[in-house]
């Protein structure tokens, strides 16, 4: 098994908000330049758990907006693995170049497999 936490995505309405308050909140920076639907922020020492906001349309009150998304070098298996556990495939809009495939738990929480 290859599979491991890669990050928590926490959803938000506000990019931009979202990065100045967890990067103080945590003394965390930006991996990359933050995109306007997304940002992958690291602890500021290189130790810890990655957080990833993405851009949400919903309220908090609304809709679930929080998911893990699990990274692995080899997706495929993973996934076949994962379906073979109990998880259920999701029908989703992939973007061309989607790293990730969505899944839902046995309960119906869905989380992202992605392409180390």
């Amino acid at each position: 098994m290859s599979l491991s936490i890669g990050a928590p995505v926490w959803g938000v309405q506000d990019i931009r908000q979202g990065v100045a308050f967890w990067t103080q909140a945590l003394d965390y920076v930006p991996r990359d330049e933050p995109q306007e639907d997304w940002a992958s922020l690291v602890p500021r020492d290189g130790d810890g758990v990655q957080l990833s906001l993405m851009r949400v349309s919903s309220p908090a009150e609304d809709r679930r907006r929080h998911h893990l998304d699990l990274f692995t070098e080899d997706r495929e298996a993973e996934v076949e693995r994962l379906l073979g556990l109990g998880a259920g495939p999701v029908d989703w809009d992939y973007e061309d170049d989607a790293d990730y495939i969505v899944l839902s738990d046995p309960d119906g929480n869905l989380f992202c497999v992605v392409q180390r």
